[in-house]
């Protein structure tokens, strides 16, 4: 994996909510990961075949997350993360699946 762009800095005071942006390059999205690699478990968001998982989702982020758009409108998969604390920082990498079998699977990396 990798990121497909520069790391994206976002910078949010404490108990607001927060964007970070992540564009898929193909129409036919699949799936979307949010992760945070320093966590465990670190899915931070899983979307997959039209609902929210939240079975392998690390529970500080349980009621927190969703998407800006939930049907992935232009390609947006941006997260929504609301009630920021000062446990939140970290560095976020978003993951998209596509149908097309010969696509990489690049990361938006967001450093909040």
């Amino acid at each position: 994996y990798y990121c497909f762009s520069d790391l994206i800095v976002v910078t949010v005071d404490p108990g607001d909510d927060v964007i970070l942006p992540c564009q898929a390059d193909d129409s036919s999205i699949r799936a979307v990961e949010w992760i945070r690699p320093d966590l465990e478990p670190e899915s931070v968001l899983i979307y997959s075949d039209g609902h929210l998982e939240t079975d392998d989702q690390n529970p500080s982020f349980k009621g927190r997350v969703e998407l800006v758009n939930r049907d992935l409108k232009d390609r947006d998969v941006s997260l929504i993360l609301k009630n920021v604390s000062k446990h939140d920082a970290g560095t976020y990498e978003c993951r998209v699946i596509t149908d097309n079998i010969n696509s990489d699977a690049p990361l938006t990396c967001s450093n909040l």
